[in-house]
This record gives C-alpha cells, sequence and structure tokens, in this order.
C-alpha cells in the first residue's frame, strides 16, 4: 500500500509517516500516529459544537460518498481510498488527554467522530474510544455526543451511563437507508441498517438518547419521501429522541471515488451527477429546499420535534465552573442531551 518517505514532509504528515505499522490485514494497514494533540477545535461556528475529537484517522467502513476523505491529504495521501485502507491510531496517552479536557470551558459541546467513525473495526483492536470516554466518566461537565454507524457503541453503555453522571451524553446513530442491498453497495463494511437499530433500542433501554440521521441524502438515490420516512418511522419505533438529515457535498477528494461507484453501479445517474456536482460542493437552489421541507414533515409526524431532552446531570448544579456563555459574553448554543444537525451541514 505504500507510506509517503519522511523527507520534505512536515506536520501531520511527517508525524504519520514515523508511525508504526501495527498490523497488515488483507484490505487494510493499521499504523501508530504520535500525537500533539486528542482535542480540536471546530472551526465552524455554524455547526452545534465548539470541539471534536476523532480517536482515529481514516475510516474501513468505505462509505462511497464520505467527505472526510480529504483528511488524509494533510498526511500527503492523496489517493482518495487510502482513507479507507489506511487507518491511523492515535497513541494514546491518558494524561495528555485529561489535561486537554481540563482546557475546554464546561457547557460546551464536544463531538466524538467528525471525521472518521469511532467505532470502526479498529476500536476492538484498539479501543481508544473506550478509553476516552472512561475519562468522561471522571470528569465533566460538557454536552458529549458521539456520530457512528456502528452497533459496537452497545459495548461502552457502562461507561457511557457513567459519564452522563457528569456531562449530557448522546448518540447520534447514522442510518442511511433501510434497503439492505443499497446500504451495502454504499457502505460496504459498515454494519447493516438493521444492526443499527437494534442498537439505538439498546442505547435507549439503558437511558441513553439517541437521534438517528439519514444522511447523506443523495439525489435519485435515496431522496424519496417514502425511503426518509421508513427510516424515521423505524427511528421513532426504536427510541430515538431526534432525527436529521443532510444533503450530499462532494469535496474533490469524494468526487473522486463516488462518481466511479455511480459509473458502475448506477450507471444511469452518473450525467446528472456531473452536471450538479463538477463545479460545486454543496446543492444550491431548490432542491435543498424541497428536502429540508420534506424532512420537516417527517420529523413532525413522528413526533421528534417534541422529544427533546433539556435535563442536566446532577454534577452539573451549583456549577461555579458551568459556563453558558463564550469568551465574548454571548450565550452559547442550548444546553441539550442531543445536537439538532437540522439544516446544518455535515
Amino acid at each position: 500500500m505504500g507510506q509517503p518517505q519522511q523527507e520534505n514532509l512536515v506536520g501531520i504528515a511527517k508525524l504519520a509517516a514515523s508511525g508504526d505499522l501495527l498490523e497488515a490485514k488483507r484490505r487494510v494497514e493499521y499504523h501508530s500516529l504520535p500525537t500533539r494533540r486528542f482535542i480540536g477545535k471546530c472551526p465552524n461556528d455554524k455547526l452545534p459544537f465548539q470541539w471534536t475529537i476523532n480517536p482515529y484517522r481514516g475510516c474501513e467502513y468505505g462509505c462511497k460518498y464520505c467527505y472526510a476523505r480529504y483528511t488524509h491529504e494533510f498526511m500527503e495521501l492523496r489517493d482518495g481510498r487510502m482513507f479507507e485502507e489506511q487507518i491511523y491510531a492515535k497513541q494514546w496517552n491518558p494524561e495528555a488527554f485529561r489535561a486537554e479536557l481540563k482546557k475546554i470551558p464546561y457547557g460546551d459541546g464536544v463531538a466524538i467522530g467528525t471525521a472518521t467513525d469511532p467505532y470502526q473495526p479498529a476500536e476492538r483492536r484498539f479501543g481508544i474510544t473506550r478509553e476516552m470516554l472512561r475519562i468522561f466518566g471522571g470528569q465533566g461537565s460538557w454536552r458529549v455526543w458521539i456520530t457512528t454507524k456502528s452497533d459496537l457503541v452497545t459495548r461502552d453503555i457502562d461507561l457511557l451511563t457513567a459519564a452522563a453522571k457528569r456531562n449530557t451524553v448522546g448518540v447520534m446513530m447514522t442510518i442511511t437507508t433501510l434497503d439492505e442491498k443499497l446500504a451495502r453497495a454504499l457502505e460496504p463494511f459498515a454494519p447493516r441498517p438493521s444492526l443499527r437499530l437494534e442498537a439505538v433500542r439498546k442505547l435507549t433501554d439503558a437511558g441513553i438518547p439517541v437521534g438517528v440521521g439519514c444522511s447523506p441524502v443523495m439525489p435519485l438515490i435515496n431522496d424519496s419521501e417514502r425511503g426518509i420516512e421508513a427510516v424515521a418511522r423505524a427511528a421513532a419505533a426504536a427510541g430515538a429522541k431526534r432525527f436529521h438529515s443532510n444533503i450530499l457535498f462532494l469535496s474533490p477528494s469524494s468526487y473522486a471515488v463516488f462518481l466511479p461507484f455511480l459509473e458502475q453501479q448506477m450507471p444511469a445517474l452518473v450525467r446528472r451527477y456531473r452536471e450538479r456536482y463538477s463545479r460545486t460542493t454543496y446543492l444550491r437552489g431548490e432542491y435543498p429546499a424541497l428536502i429540508a421541507e420534506r424532512v420537516a414533515a417527517i420529523r413532525e409526524r413522528h413526533g421528534f420535534d417534541h422529544k427533546r431532552d433539556d435535563r442536566l446531570p446532577d454534577a452539573w448544579a451549583g456549577s461555579q465552573q458551568l459556563s453558558l456563555f463564550d469568551a465574548r459574553g454571548k450565550e452559547k448554543p442550548g444546553v441539550q442531551a442531543l445536537p439538532d444537525y437540522s439544516d446544518k451541514p455535515s
């Protein structure tokens, strides 16, 4: 598979090249990644969180639409397929992670899994996500949520429950479609939708708030009202509290993987996607408004807009450190157990 040489590399690329090969499987290589910091500041103030945590770089699930493929380019791995074949596990340092957490203002939102799935198969081997949750159980108080496609998240119900005593904790489960054949084509190595729904049930039975994301919505692939509503209905039956959906956007590195996939699997759609995405990353105009209206009506029909849970953990009560205002004195987004992704980019 090959790694870039260290000559002339800087920053994260140099760190990645200095890591060790931990294991080589038939399709995937695991590497260690020396880590300067575990927590990143979110640069987009339109998103409902201020901080991001990604225990791994790259993701084995191989989702054809994945927006995060560009992140491997920072390591000079510019073939979009390397994102799913070269997986980097950050070298775990619990003391350093605790020190970084202490610098985050109480009440801030912390999103785990914004550019990688924290419960991809690598987690079974390395367990970094579990170790991070263990520390959240002893520190707080923040708004913490995890985004995943994996039923492995149920392994950590004990730690999620412990962390929820000091923080607001929630899980956002991505279920792009209930059509298992379509899901296998779009997300070839991810757990099937039925396993994700069962995970939603187990989490909600344990008292952990769960939202479901029917994302991304892809024109002429999974954007029918019937298809989106099927996901919403199943999510509600499984106990999900929130439901959101975002429209497919394709950065150049994602476009370079998604278009060949269409050419092979759905050739009738290639021309339309080229017309829509060859010159833009995000769709504009009537289509986003149509989907937003459709999803809003579906949420209303299934009662998702009325299932918010704004209760705070007991540990927050009377906390002198809890800050609901930013450094400029502006009120932070409303404290809630789960973020509202509606009408926000993925």
